[in-house]
């Protein structure tokens, strides 16, 4: 049975380049935060990570108990139409560049759903605190 098309929820990134573009916004960002944002279980970012880590487009280091992630931008796309692109010109189009890259604005906060960037940024605020 066809699902209405107002039901069906899809997205031209995947998954691999929703965890990727929330490390890019934060790399110290949880497991479990990652997982609320995108939408997926935490034992599925941890899967994409370390296919991500595996293929080198993100490297891990260790801080004390937590994680920080670094981004090699300049690796290419990997599907043959998009190979001729790096990292970087997807974080680019998706986040900007620079200095407005660093720090969602109100309407992209306002877009995440259920209030889902908010609340992340609330548990960080915290934990910080």
């Amino acid at each position: 049975m066809n699902q209405p098309l107002e039901s069906r929820m899809w997205t031209f990134l995947t998954n691999h380049a929703h965890v990727l573009l929330c490390l890019v916004r934060d790399p110290e960002m949880r497991m479990r935060d990652i997982a609320d944002v995108v939408g997926i279980t935490e034992r599925g970012v941890q899967k994409i990570v370390a296919d991500l880590v595996a293929e080198g487009y993100l490297h891990r280091e260790r801080e004390g108990r937590c994680n920080k992630y670094r981004i090699d931008t300049s690796r290419p796309l990997r599907h043959p139409i998009e190979r001729h692109r790096s990292i970087a010109d997807l974080i680019g189009l998706v986040h900007g560049s620079g200095e407005e890259a660093s720090k969602p604005n109100e309407e992209e906060r306002s877009s995440w759903t259920e209030g889902r960037w908010n609340d992340w940024d609330s548990r960080k605020r915290s934990m910080r605190s």
